[in-house]
């Protein structure tokens, strides 16, 4: 018999390791994941595109955060056509339209040669960018049981953190050599998570039954249950989206520059591309509003201590922990609506669940901005009393969240 410590054994040790993590998913699922790795880690436009339209195009520092409002609005309007398209002709449909569409509004906006131009790209570039998320989630929902949503959506998360980490690196390398170089590969990815969609996912979306109701946008509305968690969740994204719109103007004021805020932020990354596959599997399996309730206070506690610091390590270890409550949140955010949701609705629901995401990278940087300039502690306490504030939301909805649960599974 192998010693537990031979190489024979190892494989097998290994491969007891894996099987809960990764195992028992459909290759729907993986071809989804595969193409959700490819898109990010061409995702190299967006992080660059104000520096872009600064340094390149000559735009004034005001009339390049305009075009990248112009881009958020495109991206709300596009999580809401992309769940209205996902339910009434498809996933599958809207998913390669949605990523192609991506890849030629991306250089639409590299080659545009006046202002205007770089809008009406931007606006279609938001559009295209974010119209096939909904879709997405809604394939999910449609191949996977309630079991194993969160493990799966807990991977989907680590391949978009594995691709962006990724694509922000080599982005910052290659654009020493020109930004539409950086347009082209994005282009590129996009176009390839389509075609890779078309070619290997079959229509997942389930057939109407006569008691499937209604079936627009007012249904969704009607289910309140789902506005309130979508209202939590709009307050969390305002609280971690700091992390890219302020952080890097306080930590500028505490006197460190954009290499000490890449330090910072790559500890965010490096953190949830080590730690989230180990424990994501133990947080699917626990009770999903425990989870958001946990996710939030320490995103809160975490965005909060930095009104107490001012050094690099104390930004560190402040990111550190408020990445921690964003990897717990992340188990079990997108899973909660695919319990919440009618199959019938499931694009729809995650068109709602989108436009807090969407919504959150306008009013981020505008809340974010005021609160800044009454001075950072008060950006900081008050985003961390915010975070608190959606862990006790998420505590008074639990109930009605776990009896949706139970009724799906």
């Amino acid at each position: 018999m192998a010693s537990l410590d031979s190489p024979a054994a190892s494989p097998g040790r290994f491969a007891a390791f894996l099987a809960p993590r990764i195992g028992g998913l459909p290759r729907v699922f993986w071809v989804l994941w595969a193409g959700t790795l490819i898109n990010r880690l061409g995702t190299m436009v967006e992080p660059f595109l104000g520096l872009y339209l600064v340094t390149t195009r000559g735009l004034s520092v005001g009339a390049a955060g305009a075009v990248v409002a112009v881009l958020g609005v495109g991206s709300l309007a596009g999580q809401l056509a992309g769940g209205y398209l996902a339910d009434r002709i498809g996933r599958r449909v809207t998913l390669t339209g949605g990523t192609v569409g991506a890849g030629a509004a991306m250089l639409a906006v590299g080659y545009a040669g006046s202002v205007p131009a770089i809008i009406v790209a931007a606006l279609a570039c938001g559009f295209f960018l974010d119209m096939h998320r909904p879709a997405s989630a809604a394939v999910v929902a449609d191949v996977i049981g309630p079991g194993d949503r969160p493990r799966a959506f807990g991977l989907l998360f680590w391949a978009v953190n594995l691709g962006f980490a990724t694509a922000m690196v080599l982005g910052g390398v290659l654009a020493a050599h020109g930004y539409l170089l950086l347009f082209w590969i994005d282009a590129l990815t996009c176009a390839a998570y389509g075609l890779l969609v078309w070619r290997a996912v079959p229509e997942t979306r389930p057939e109407r039954t006569r008691d499937d109701a209604g079936g627009g946008f007012g249904d969704v509305l009607r289910d309140r249950v789902l506005v309130a968690y979508v209202g939590l969740s709009a307050v969390y994204v305002f609280v971690i989206l700091q992390s890219m719109t302020t952080m890097p103007l306080a930590m500028r004021a505490d006197g460190l520059g954009p290499g000490a805020y890449g330090a910072a932020v790559a500890a965010n990354g490096i953190l949830i591309v080590v730690v989230q596959p180990l424990v994501n599997t133990w947080l699917a399996r626990r009770d999903h509003s425990r989870v958001l309730v946990a996710g939030n206070a320490l995103a809160g506690v975490g965005i909060g201590l930095t009104a107490l610091v001012g050094s690099l390590p104390g930004y560190i270890v402040t990111v550190l922990l408020w990445t921690c409550g964003e990897i717990i949140s992340s188990a079990v955010l997108q899973a909660v609506i695919a319990d919440l949701a009618p199959p019938h609705l499931r694009g729809r629901y995650n068109a709602a669940y989108g436009v807090a995401w969407a919504g959150g990278y306008l009013i981020a940087p505008l809340g974010g901005t005021q609160l800044l300039g009454l001075g950072a502690p008060v950006l900081w306490l008050t985003c961390g009393g915010l975070g608190l504030a959606a862990a006790l939301g998420q505590l008074a909805l639990a109930p009605a969240i776990r009896r949706r649960h139970f009724s799906s599974v």
